[in-house]
């Protein structure tokens, strides 16, 4: 087995701790002793341990003398636990495989500093971009000070999400549904608009998969004019839930939430909307890193509007629903199509009788 299809793996095991390791990067890790693969791991929920600790305890004695691959710079500096990159010099590994360098200002080339001081052999950029796609949200934590943003729709086939009278169970299929909750997994937290929270009553959660840890849950909601006797108050307590508003919202709403359990973080105003960016950069300092909006249409168009959506999802169904319906996503305030925003199809999949299509931030 080469270098690459030994990366490719330790990707795939990085990518099975999406959504449980934030504040943490989701990393993956490889070692091989002889052509034998002797140690894997990758980031334990919450975060900790890491990958490489994980795989260093299951390769042993095996260690001395390997190749590890490790999708993200080994950790430098001494956090909640000791630095990875001196569990993999205490080991006695011979060469370190390194997809992607950390950009975190405490790590950011000391750890293949430390493992070189070291006498180990240092490789890097292996499968690079795959691995900066699976730490998009980390990085872009750590870069731009905000998480990644998946923008997902689910609409009819003219672009409706619920009819004139607000009816929107169901548009799409129990296939397309299914796989939305498989998505809500991968990410840290599921993010709506608080016209969304009081219309449905969601719960935001992850259902008949098997999870470990559910994602956070964000509301934004500028006067906290959300039910308090709904799903999301019943489970403050027990799942993150993150309620982002104005700094004027009513005490006696902000009080409540507290008391039920409710992380409270007061948002600067844009207008008469709350700020996404500074919504965004407040989950940021929250820890968040891959944040998965589902709407409403207000928080849709915000988004767009503020250049904050990374990533598109779109599930359409074959259902028409017409003109009075309400639309997927509110006024932009375009008066020219090139100020559109503009994403790069990526994927497209038939999902029982619906179909879903991915884009990502237009490169031109």
């Amino acid at each position: 087995m080469s270098d690459t299809r030994y990366m490719a793996l330790a990707l795939s095991l990085g990518q099975r701790g999406m959504g449980n390791t934030w504040p943490n990067p989701a990393v993956g890790c490889v070692i091989v002793h002889k052509g034998l693969i002797v140690g894997r791991g990758w980031t334990a929920p919450s975060g900790r341990p890491h990958a490489e600790v994980q795989a260093l305890a299951q390769a042993g004695d095996a260690a001395r003398g390997a190749t590890v691959y490790v999708t993200l710079e080994p950790c430098a500096h001494h956090g909640q636990t000791p630095p990875c990159a001196q569990a993999l010099i205490d080991a006695g590994v011979a060469r370190v495989v390194v997809a992607l360098g950390d950009s975190d200002e405490r790590v950011a080339g000391r750890g293949f500093a430390m493992l070189r001081d070291a006498g180990i052999a240092v490789q890097t950029g292996l499968l690079e971009a795959e691995a900066r796609k699976d730490h998009q949200g980390f990085l872009s934590r750590i870069e731009l000070g905000r998480p990644m943003v998946t923008l997902k729709l689910a609409n009819s086939f003219d672009g409706r999400i619920a009819t004139a009278t607000g009816e929107s169970k169901w548009i799409t299929q129990a296939p397309a549904r299914r796989m939305v909750h498989a998505m809500r997994s991968r990410h840290d937290a599921v993010m709506v608009g608080g016209g969304t929270a009081r219309a449905d009553n969601p719960a935001l959660d992850v259902r008949e998969m098997g999870i470990v840890r559910q994602p956070a849950r964000v509301v934004v909601s500028r006067g906290l004019d959300i039910p308090l006797n709904g799903k999301l108050a019943q489970t403050a307590g027990m799942v993150p839930l993150l309620l982002c508003h104005d700094t004027g919202a009513p005490a006696s709403l902000v009080d409540a939430w507290k008391g039920m359990g409710a992380v409270m973080l007061p948002c600067a105003l844009r207008g008469r909307q709350l700020d996404m960016a500074d919504v965004l950069c407040q989950l940021g300092s929250y820890g968040l890193t891959r944040v998965f909006s589902e709407g409403g249409s207000a928080i849709a168009a915000s988004l767009l509007r503020a250049d904050l959506v990374d990533q598109l999802v779109g599930f359409s169904a074959g259902v028409v629903i017409g003109a009075e319906g309400l639309p997927a996503i509110g006024a932009l305030g375009l008066a020219r199509l090139g100020q559109a925003p503009r994403f790069d199809l990526v994927e497209t999949a038939a999902v029982g009788p619906d179909i879903m299509h991915r884009w990502v931030r237009s490169r031109s």
